[in-house]
């Protein structure tokens, strides 16, 4: 038995004015994702736990069978394991975006999807200028990067830029959230509010200004914590080996933290120009290695995040001709039978431009499940799903039901 999940980060929305009152994934065409559907049972999941803010951390750790309030620690230490940065147990580690400010408001959370090359220049300038024995930066991907303050206390309040657009920047700034996390509080500060001159006249950015780009203007620290223990994928569901295939750091390093194999698709952004047909290959190229695939898809979110409907309509469309479909014809030439599961991790509104609690969609197929009548796979229609509405932490022992333990 093969076994399939598909997340469509992000996919899920809420009703857009000029689509009629549609969500995008209503408005768009997907001929695959309806005919995948049609031979699903569905229903809504609600993948992050009470009391847990809606992140992509909480909800993929979640759906992946590791509930938030027993595994997490922050979302830094997850993309520091996919880079291989190693952390000693009082590093607090920090996921570090490269932000776009402007008169002092946070304009953008990805300093305009800045190129990982750029972004490289500018991680080992902020470690020239603000790096010591006890402040490290690590490059990541794009806008996406890693600080690491040695012997820092975890009791900070950091604020994930995403989820505030268009506001102004330093009521955003990390706040002590008890006495002991005050020296952490004000050393984040100082590193945030010094990152500005470092940034403001490097040649990266003054390039990217000459070309009317968005500037890498700041950094901006959030969601600390120090390194975690997870039991391995085999242990907690008796799949015997896995792979991840995404272009998110945060994806790969759940996956690595877990044991399950990272898998790298050339041309895969993230973002709408990333390589589905590389995606769909790489799925049906690990399924001759492994029991379990997980293959995550970045784009949809993003242009939640951008605000852009059209562009979140668009990018669903290629997901469902350039990804399900080529997927879905190697799935049904397989030698062997297969269970696929197709969700997103949560709502990210184009109205919001963040994530919301909202629970998702979500369609299973298993050889011994029986199709329910639902027709296409949107917010609404799965409400009338068999499977009702399930808590995230649960989907892969449903899907994994027919496993022996």
């Amino acid at each position: 038995m093969k076994y399939i999940v598909v997340l469509a980060d992000g996919m899920a929305d809420e009703p857009i004015d000029e689509f009629g009152g549609l969500t995008p994934v209503m408005a768009a065409d997907t001929p695959v994702m309806d005919e995948i559907c049609r031979k699903s049972a569905t229903g809504l999941v609600h993948t992050v736990p009470q009391g847990f803010h809606p992140g992509s951390e909480i909800a993929n750790m979640n759906i992946l069978g590791y509930h938030p309030g027993k595994y997490f620690q922050g979302r830094g230490v997850l993309e520091a394991a996919a880079l291989g940065i190693e952390s000693e147990p009082d590093d607090l580690v920090f996921r570090c975006n490269l932000v776009s400010l402007e008169q002092d408001v946070l304009i953008n959370h990805s300093a305009g999807h800045i190129t990982s090359a750029e972004a490289a220049e500018l991680i080992s300038a902020l470690n020239n200028v603000l790096g010591s024995s006890t402040v490290k930066f690590y490059p990541g991907t794009s806008y996406r990067h890693i600080l690491v303050l040695k012997g820092a206390n975890v009791g900070v309040k950091c604020i994930p830029p995403h989820d505030h657009p268009g506001k102004p920047a330093k009521p955003l700034f990390p706040v002590a959230e008890s006495a002991e996390g005050n020296e952490t509080a004000a050393l984040l500060c100082d590193l945030m509010e010094q990152s500005v001159a470092v940034l403001a006249n490097h040649p990266v950015n003054l390039k990217r200004k000459a070309a009317g780009k968005k500037c890498a203007d700041c950094i901006w620290p959030w969601s600390p914590g120090y390194r975690p223990a997870f039991p391995s994928f085999r242990d907690r569901f008796a799949i015997e080996s896995g792979g991840v295939i995404s272009a998110v750091d945060l994806i790969h390093g759940i996956g690595k933290l877990a044991g399950l194999e990272s898998i790298f698709v050339e041309g895969a952004t993230g973002l709408h120009d990333t390589n589905y047909e590389g995606k769909a290959a790489a799925a049906l190229d690990a399924l001759n290695r492994h029991p379990f695939v997980f293959l995550h898809v970045e784009a949809m979110d993003e242009a939640g995040h951008e605000g852009d409907f059209r562009l979140k309509k668009r990018v669903i469309e290629d997901f469902d001709r350039r990804l399900l479909k080529p997927l879905w014809e190697g799935l049904s030439k397989l030698d062997s039978p297969f269970s696929f599961l197709l969700l997103p991790d949560h709502p990210t509104p184009c109205n919001l431009r963040t994530h919301t609690h909202a629970p998702v969609p979500f369609m299973m197929i298993k050889p011994n499940l029986k199709p329910d009548d639902v027709q296409q796979l949107n917010e609404d229609s799965v409400k009338n799903g068999s499977f009702g509405e399930v808590e995230g932490d649960s989907i892969l022992d449903m899907f994994f039901d027919d496993v022996s333990r």
